[in-house]
């Protein structure tokens, strides 16, 4: 089962790279934008190089190391002792929703435009929680 939960990430985390985390426009009578993980990155890129290569490692490739290296603990492929490595690379992953909270509740404060939370945020934030919570079952049966 745990097994199954971990491989149905590798699906969802792509998912939720190109759901919309939040809708965001200037002024309340113009149409929302929708933004994801990967139109942020893109427009990240145009503007500054460094920042989104950090924001592409703490947003897909942190959260995919860790489920690919828990699918091979999981399946035998790589030793146990890996688990508080797998763990340190969840916990990478957790601070990109954590900024992404924070610009949304920023943005609100500041009251210029408007943002609406989207599907994806929900979906990311699972994928993201349900990870940490997989590797850490799983480090709790590999102790026991």
């Amino acid at each position: 089962m745990l097994r199954a939960a971990n491989l149905m990430l590798l699906i969802l985390f792509p998912v939720a790279w190109f759901a919309p985390l939040l809708r965001a426009g200037l002024l309340p009578f113009f149409d929302l934008d929708a933004i994801s993980v990967i139109a942020g990155l893109r427009a990240i890129w145009d503007k500054d190089v460094l920042l989104a290569l950090v924001v592409t490692f703490f947003a897909i490739v942190a959260p995919y190391l860790k489920t690919i290296g828990l699918a091979l603990v999981q399946f035998g492929l790589a030793p146990s002792r890996l688990l508080p490595v797998i763990a340190f690379f969840g916990r990478l992953a957790m601070a990109d929703v954590f900024l992404i909270a924070i610009y949304i509740v920023l943005a609100k404060g500041v009251g210029v435009g408007r943002i609406e939370t989207g599907w994806g945020l929900y979906l990311f934030t699972f994928c993201v929680l349900a990870s940490l919570a997989l590797s850490g079952i799983e480090k709790h049966r590999a102790a026991y």
